[in-house]
């Protein structure tokens, strides 16, 4: 594979990441150090929100799974299920993004689940799957590169769309990704809102779609995406120097600098 020049943060000038007001981030290898939330990302949360600086969420997660963080993070709410729904921070109440009849839909998912269980016996229904609404998800580990892209081809042949993250795969309605959610959800409530004023940022394959430079202008990977950039048919614009959550308070920096200032000291 040949090797990729990601440009860094500051290759553009500081301007454009202080004129940001919408962080559409991935949560798993993303905001997360080490699979855990730590310290400094909720004081860089807290930092963002007292700045003005509007926080989404979006995450492959289950929605019983993202109540939870929609409600307790200093965020403004969190889409879950890869663009399925999303919770808001004042209400814990789940909006479909798209509309399905929930019921039969979970039913043609669990037949295609069925038929991939076929042809892979090893593979096994993730532990939250039955909190689910909008997709269905297995574990991703022991899976290879190999086997990831028959299933894919398998999930299309049955007119169903296929990712994975890091954690899990997701068998899903083909049009239902995070750029799908997330432009939803920015037509509805973030619709004053320039493309340079939007940043979007994560780590893994089921976060291409944010990484599309023609709908995300300002798309960033942390730096652990750089594994995965061979098998992503579109890359993030600019990359963190940092990976995980450190990549993320990396960006958030940027954007709380004032001019000379760092993340310590957020602007009012």
């Amino acid at each position: 594979m040949n090797q990729i020049n990601f440009k860094s943060l500051e290759s553009i000038d500081s301007y454009h990441w202080q004129n940001i007001r919408l962080i559409a981030t991935d949560m798993d290898g993303t905001l997360t150090q080490g699979e855990k939330f730590d310290a400094k990302l909720l004081q860089v949360l807290t930092q963002l929100s007292a700045a003005g600086i509007d926080v989404l969420i979006s995450t492959g997660r289950s929605a019983g799974w993202v109540q939870a963080i929609a409600t307790y993070l200093p965020v403004v709410g969190a889409i879950a299920e890869n663009g399925g729904l999303v919770y808001w921070n004042h209400d814990p109440q789940p909006h479909l993004i798209g509309e399905i009849d929930i019921i039969q839909h979970r039913r043609e998912l669990q037949r295609v689940f069925l038929l991939l269980q076929d042809k892979f016996p090893h593979i096994r229904e993730s532990l939250d799957n039955p909190f689910r609404m909008t997709d269905w998800t297995f574990e991703v580990e022991n899976l290879s590169p190999v086997e990831l892209k028959q299933i894919e081809l398998i999930c299309q042949s049955q007119g169903y769309g296929f990712t994975y993250s890091t954690i899990q795969c997701h068998i899903k309605p083909f049009y239902q990704d995070k750029a799908y959610g997330l432009n939803k959800i920015i037509s509805q409530h973030f619709s004053y809102l320039k493309p340079s004023e939007i940043v979007t940022i994560g780590d893994s394959p089921n976060d291409e779609s944010m990484f599309n430079q023609v709908e995300f202008p300002l798309s960033v990977g942390v730096a652990n995406v750089v594994k995965y950039c061979d098998r992503l048919k579109y890359l993030p614009a600019y990359v963190t120097s940092k990976s995980e959550g450190e990549g993320f308070c990396e960006l958030a920096a940027l954007t709380l600098v004032c001019p000379e200032e760092y993340v310590d000291n957020p602007r009012v």
